[in-house]
């Protein structure tokens, strides 16, 4: 059956899926697409002042050729009719504010990400000249993230803007980092803890600064000589804080071990769990995912929610399972920067998940009609409305991509919800 016919407002009927074809701003409604679940809209439909709206028989749970023996509804009084309009309206512009709101919190969020990765960039330069300084530098911005971490009520984790090329090495290492240390907070291990997790997975793959870019940015597979010295990249890390005599020795195992699997098939050493302290564990549950996440030249990236499930599926002799069941706690079943079908039919993205209430992200959804700065938070629970399923952010037609405009690379940072 034809999409998006043309139907006269006097056919409406509860359970058609109708779009409006007045401006955003001219309707109380949160979308300007949607299912007809009650009278009520459709006589504040029949208020706009518009004849004709266009009807979705896909979308719809009735057909309009049904015929029905029921009474016709009870009118709605006008009076009644205002009130909720008026509602609908506040709540519309709540939710404007809301969106505006997590906007600015994620501008702010991103700036200290920012910073931290400009600490980070300077960090990984001074370690062979100034290793005293770099050490102290690397405590300072942990220190802080903790305190942050720690003293936050409403906190949330963000989908930060993509890395710059350069700056891919320092992205991951931050956002390995910072997702061991919220991982290490849920786990309940103590702020000492917490700071060495922190601070060990900065450094742990700057190793790779010491491998030529040839082989790093290689398009085609590596040789067997090449693949080898990728291996032997934490071990690299290692003797690159040698100079850093103020480095904490308890951070070193991880360092070496973060791509070491319980099962003994991980590099470079095959070690095996009993050879794994907890800090090596949960570093290589995180870097993996996030590895998963960004891929390579040579592998494709995941989105988050196959991230995780590949995890779960793939990586249970290998990975600690209670620290990959944590992770997808935390994180929800779509994750930050998770590209999401809704209920309704809308297109969406999560831009962020607050801790305390997981299973409802909050989420960017597509509304052509809607500018893009005003594209409301969409509360899934408010709405009545679910996540029908991830997709990739390439089956997206390009209109809907450019709206959601979707992360290349997948990156987090803990801020204000």
């Amino acid at each position: 059956m034809k999409k998006n016919v043309k139907i006269a407002v006097s056919e409406l009927k509860v359970g058609v899926y109708v779009s409006l074809p007045v401006s955003w701003k001219d309707h109380p409604f949160l979308f300007s697409k949607f299912k007809i679940t009650s009278q009520t809209q459709i006589e504040l439909i029949k208020s706009l002042g518009v004849k004709e709206v266009l009807y979705d028989p896909q979308r719809s749970d009735i057909t309009l050729t049904e015929k029905e023996d029921k009474e016709a509804p009870a009118p709605v009084d006008n009076a009644s009719l205002d009130n909720i309009r008026q509602e609908m309206l506040d709540y519309k512009s709540e939710r404007i504010e809301k969106q505006q709101q997590l906007k600015r919190n994620i501008k702010k969020t991103e700036k200290q990400f920012e910073r931290s990765v400009s600490m980070m960039r300077s960090m990984v330069s001074k370690v062979s000249s100034r290793p005293l300084n770099a050490i102290n530098d690397a405590r300072d911005l942990i220190s802080n993230l903790t305190n942050m971490l720690l003293d936050e009520d409403n906190l949330a984790l963000h989908l930060m803007s993509d890395a710059n090329a350069s700056d891919v090495i320092h992205h991951h290492s931050l956002n390995v980092s910072m997702m061991c240390m919220l991982m290490a907070k849920e786990l309940n291990w103590s702020r000492e803890e917490i700071e060495l997790i922190g601070i060990g997975c900065l450094f742990h793959d700057i190793g790779k600064l010491k491998i030529p870019s040839s082989i790093l940015n290689k398009v085609v597979p590596l040789s067997t000589p090449e693949e080898n010295l990728v291996k032997q990249h934490p071990l690299m890390s290692l003797n690159f804080l040698k100079l850093a005599d103020t480095f904490p020795e308890e951070a070193k195992p991880m360092i070496a071990n973060h791509h070491e699997f319980l099962d003994g098939s991980g590099t470079p050493q095959g070690l095996k769990a009993e050879q794994l302290d907890k800090f090596s564990q949960l570093l290589a549950v995180v870097n993996e995912y996030d590895n998963l996440c960004n891929g390579s030249l040579l592998i494709k990236a995941k989105t988050p929610s196959v991230a995780l499930g590949l995890l779960y599926k793939n990586y249970q002799k290998k990975l600690n399972l209670e620290y990959v069941q944590k992770l997808i706690k935390l994180l929800g079943i779509y994750p930050p920067g998770s590209v999401v079908e809704l209920s309704n039919g809308h297109f969406g993205m999560v831009m962020s998940v607050n801790l305390k209430n997981i299973l409802y992200p909050a989420i960017i959804a597509y509304d052509p009609i809607v500018p893009v700065a005003q594209a409301p938070i969409v509360e899934l629970e408010k709405e009545g409305m679910s996540i029908v399923r991830s997709l990739p952010a390439a089956a997206l037609p390009e209109k809907i991509h450019k709206y959601l405009s979707p992360r290349d690379n997948i990156s987090y940072a803990f801020g204000k919800g």
